[in-house]
Formats: structure tokens, C-alpha cells, sequence
């Protein structure tokens, strides 16, 4: 898995696994903080939330086209430089107000061009390690490791984020409850009704400092609101920690993988360099176009984590874990278990009889930590929204030796008519993991079945909410697509993009995914206009719709990788 890869691999992923840590950190509260701090609903803040990945996504087109003619090395240290300024604005607290929001606005400005100038190019220099054709064979598998990498980073950063935001309202006398927000906006606003009013009271009289028991709501509404907001910007402080991190790892490093920071006119001094003829420039292009409109779907469908997912884990599923469930909201317990998977994998593939007793002997030891930690659990334990947003990073840091395993194997089975083994081409793997993702809203249906509307709750949570489960199987076969499509797709991009191109491409990949972001605002625009399950089944559709174009270019695609 890790053997016959070039150092500067791990220095690049480790760089990137920091920077996704704040990022992520941010996202897993972002969406939150909109709404408990200026009150908006959900088509105002999805509109928000949207744009601004739209424009995350967006802005590497103009770091591509910029990292073309300077060098990709210039903008990853600019991007670093732009983004801390970006995060440390977004954490300072403000009033509700114009100001408070336009501060706001340009934070997230800030760390879009930032990631812009940082996210494409780093992944760049990654495909260009692998231009030596020592290391071109290893192509998918290093951006699986690097995918991986990220994904450390993000599986951290809800526990982060709830932490930090606890420990805030702790020592304001506070703790957290998820219909607070709604209905102190609805009493500030005065459009509360008597039962709702009824309910908030109830709340208040929840809170641990009996002082702010007896404040009354109309001190006690804004008071929750101002030191629930402060929180959240104290999470979004921790991403100006990580970028130093990430920052160091880079300069430090930098010597392994020097030779990788190149631009077109200097890669094509090189022995590794390959001139294309204009007709497979133009076959190459229209390729990657294709599959950049396919995979607009699936981003779309994929970002419902920090909006409707987010949503339903607030209002339709309990606050509360039971049983075996519970294990899976402990990050510590989950980071054991994800790391047993690594050392479980080097029984088998280390070459010494005593290196596979050590792994051996450690995975045992991890699989006991983990259920130590486990039956130390609160039963029931209390979750909090963004705690489901730990899911997808943790099963793919944990599927990702699986799916290499299962890649390989079929990549080793060679023969007359597969010469080049059994494993699917990228664009086919594409392909599948639209119809996968496509299932993940399957199990969201089912578990919205019988649900009253978003509209019909009126900002209060389900009566009777569903079992975490449903949302963690949704976010396991979610990841099942991810790992079969955007590792997949980075490499591929990395792979085909033409020589002088490769900045813009790969910009072009996650201007793809901007466009998929902000169309990700729609299940919010219908959040309240239309049932749980009508908005479950368009994100189905659609999915299925990409999936079906997909396999329709196959042939188109897998022609022009070859040229």
C-alpha cells in the first residue's frame, strides 16, 4: 500500500491533511451558525452556504490558469497565507448586523481565493510525481493514500468543533439544544406561538446555571444566541492553527518534492515530457469536459452533509445513542478502529513472519482500546448534529485499504482478453459510484418514512424521530461512491490533462464541483415547500440519470486515455 511511493507524497498529503482539518472543522458548524446566529431560514442560509462552496470550488480555476505561468509551489504558500487571514476574520465575533455579515462575506471571500490558489496546485504536484514512469503505474493508488490523507484531517474536525463550542457555552452557564436557535429567533422576532413559547421555557429551565434559569426569555433568548454564535467562531479559530501546521509540513518538506514544482514550459524540458498531436489535445479535453458534467451530480448529491443531512440529524433523528451505536460517536474510539484496519492489512502483506505477529499483536491491542472506550459510554450517550459529519471521513480513511485491496487484486487478474488485468477504467468507476450514491438516498426515504414536513415542525424537532443508524448507513454508501469517483476523477484529470494544461484542468475538475456545491442549495430552496421524501428521491434521480450518461460515453472516454 505505502511501499515503492515517493516521499514527497506523504509531505503533500500531510500539508493537505491539516488544511482539511480547519476547513472541515469550519464546514461541520458552519451551517449552524447561520442559522443560530442571524436567524435566517433554511433557503437563505443554503443559498449562503452554497455559493460560498460554490466559490471554494470555483476559484481553482483562476489558481490553475495563474499556477501555469508562476509555478504551482508560488500559489500553494500564497493560497496557505490568504486562507489563514480568511479563517482568523471569520472568528472574530460581531453583532448580527450589516456589518457582522459583511465581515462575514469577506471572510469567506478570502478563503475561497485562498483555497483557490492551495487545493488544485497541491493536488497537481502530487500527479506530477508520477510522470517518472518509476512511479506511473502507482498513479490511483497514491491519490487513494492522499485522498485518504484528507480525509484524516475531516474525520476529526466535527469532535473538534463540538468541543470547542461546549466548552464555550460551559462557562456561560450554557449547553447546547438543537431547537433553541428557532425558537429564541421566533420570539425576538415575535412570531412564537403559545406553544412554542411553552417549549423555549421548558428549555431555558434546562440550562445548568439556575441564575439563567430565572432571566426570563427576553433576556435569555439573546443572551443564548450571542454565546452560541462566540462559540462557533471560536471553532472556526482552530483553522488558523492547522494552516500553521500545515505550512511547516510544507517549507519543511520541500525538498522531496522540489523536482515535482514545475510549469509547462519546464516540464517540457524534460525526459519524461510527451508532445501530443492537436488531435488528442482536443480528444483529451472533450473527455474530461464529459466527465466534469457528470460528476456535477454527484457533488450536489455529496454536499447534503453540511445542509439536509445536517437538517435531519437536528430534527428527525434522536439526540441520543443506544447500544452498539454509540461507539461510533467517540472520534477516539473511531480512530482506533480505523487504524486497526492498517495494521490488520500488514498481517498479510508484511514480508517477515515477525512483522506479522507485531501487526498482529497491535491490532488486537487497538480492537481492545476500542471497546474499552466503548463500555466506558454513556448508555444512552447525547450527540449533537454535527457529529454525523465524522462518518464519511472515518469510513474512508477505513475503506481505503479495502478498496486498493480489491483494485489490485483485480488489476493482478490478467489474460488474453484483459491483458491488462480485470480493474475498471476510472471513467467506469465513475460511473458505478453515481448508482451507489444513488442508493444512499434510497436509505433516507426509507428512514423518512411517515415523517411530517420541515414545514409542518415549524422549527421544533420530529415527536417522534428516527435512530441514528439510518443517517450512518446513508453516510457508509455515500462513501462507498465517493471512493469509487473522486479519487478516481483526481487521478484520471491528473492522468489525461494535457501537458500545458494540467493547472487548468484540474481547476476545471473543481469548478465542476462548485457548480454541483451551489446546486446543492436546492433541497434547501425545497426544504419547506415539499415532503422529506420528494426531495430524498430528486437527489436519487438525478444520480441515477449521471450514472446511466455515464456508461453511455464509457467507450468515448476509455478511447481517449489510451491515445
Amino acid at each position: 500500500m505505502f511501499k515503492g511511493q515517493p516521499k514527497g507524497l506523504f509531505a503533500l498529503a500531510l500539508a493537505n491533511t491539516g488544511e482539511r482539518f480547519g476547513y472541515y472543522t469550519m464546514l461541520a458548524i458552519f451551517m449552524l451558525f447561520l442559522q443560530a446566529k442571524f436567524g435566517w431560514d433554511q433557503a437563505v442560509s443554503s443559498q449562503v452556504y452554497s455559493i460560498f462552496l460554490a466559490a471554494v470550488y470555483f476559484m481553482p480555476v483562476v489558481g490553475g490558469i495563474l499556477a501555469d505561468k508562476i509555478g504551482f509551489g508560488k500559489c500553494v504558500v500564497t493560497g496557505i497565507c490568504v486562507m489563514f487571514l480568511g479563517y482568523l476574520a471569520l472568528a472574530i465575533p460581531t453583532a448580527p448586523n450589516a456589518a457582522g455579515v459583511a465581515l462575514m462575506i469577506g471572510a469567506l471571500a478570502l478563503i475561497a481565493v485562498g483555497t483557490g490558489l492551495f487545493k488544485g496546485n497541491l493536488q497537481v504536484l502530487v500527479g506530477n510525481l508520477y510522470d517518472d514512469p518509476k512511479y506511473a503505474s502507482k498513479r490511483d493508488s497514491a491519490f487513494s493514500l492522499f485522498y485518504m490523507a484528507i480525509n484524516i484531517g475531516a474525520m476529526f474536525a466535527p469532535s473538534a468543533a463540538t468541543a470547542i463550542t461546549n466548552r464555550s457555552l460551559s462557562k456561560a452557564g450554557l449547553i447546547y439544544k438543537a431547537d433553541i436557535p428557532a425558537l429564541a429567533h421566533q420570539f425576538m422576532n415575535g412570531t412564537i406561538t403559545p406553544e412554542n413559547t411553552e417549549k423555549l421555557t421548558g428549555l431555558m429551565g434546562q440550562m445548568p446555571d439556575t441564575a439563567i434559569q430565572g432571566m426570563g426569555l427576553e433576556s435569555f433568548c439573546p443572551y443564548y444566541i450571542e454565546k452560541l454564535a462566540s462559540s462557533y467562531n471560536m471553532g472556526f479559530a482552530v483553522a488558523c492553527v492547522s494552516l500553521i501546521l500545515s505550512i511547516a509540513i510544507y517549507l519543511g518538506c520541500r525538498a522531496w518534492f522540489k523536482h515535482a514544482d514545475v510549469n509547462a514550459k519546464q516540464a517540457k524540458a524534460s525526459e519524461h515530457y510527451v508532445e501530443l498531436t492537436p488531435k488528442q489535445t482536443k480528444d483529451r479535453i472533450v473527455a474530461l469536459c464529459l466527465v466534469f458534467a457528470v460528476v456535477i451530480f454527484f457533488w450536489m448529491a455529496f454536499h447534503q452533509n453540511g445542509q439536509a443531512l445536517t437538517w435531519f440529524a437536528r430534527d428527525y433523528t434522536q439526540s441520543f445513542a443506544e447500544g452498539w451505536s454509540r461507539i461510533g460517536f467517540n472520534i477516539w474510539a473511531l480512530a482506533l478502529i480505523a487504524v486497526s484496519v492498517y495494521t490488520l492489512f500488514g498481517v498479510f502483506q508484511s514480508e517477515k513472519k515477525t512483522g506479522k505477529i507485531i501487526c498482529g499483536l497491535v491490532t488486537a491491542a487497538l480492537w481492545c482500546g476500542a471497546y474499552g472506550i466503548y463500555k466506558g459510554l454513556d448508555n444512552p450517550l447525547e450527540i449533537y448534529p454535527q457529529l454525523f459529519q465524522q462518518f464519511n471521513p472515518f469510513f474512508v480513511v477505513a475503506l481505503t485499504p479495502v478498496s486498493m485491496a480489491i483494485f489490485s487484486a483485480l488489476a493482478d487478474k490478467k489474460d488474453e482478453k484483459h491483458p491488462d488485468g480485470r480493474e475498471p477504467s476510472a471513467p467506469m468507476k465513475i460511473g458505478l459510484g453515481m448508482f451507489v450514491a444513488a442508493l444512499g438516498y434510497l436509505v433516507m426515504i426509507f428512514a423518512s418514512k411517515g415523517q411530517a414536513s420541515p414545514a409542518a415542525l415549524n422549527g421544533t424537532v420530529s415527536p417522534d424521530p428516527v435512530v441514528p443508524t439510518y443517517l450512518m448507513g446513508t453516510y457508509l454508501v455515500l462513501t462507498f461512491a465517493e471512493l469509487l469517483l473522486s479519487p478516481m476523477g483526481i487521478s484520471f484529470v491528473s492522468k489525461v490533462a494535457p501537458p500545458k494544461l494540467k493547472g487548468l484542468m484540474m481547476g476545471l475538475w473543481f469548478a465542476a464541483t462548485a457548480v454541483g456545491n451551489y446546486l446543492s442549495s436546492i433541497p434547501g430552496l425545497l426544504w419547506k415547500r415539499v415532503s422529506l421524501t420528494a426531495n430524498w428521491g430528486i437527489l436519487m434521480a438525478l444520480c441515477v440519470a449521471a450514472g446511466l450518461v455515464m456508461f453511455a460515453m464509457l467507450k468515448k472516454l476509455e478511447a481517449a486515455t489510451k491515445d
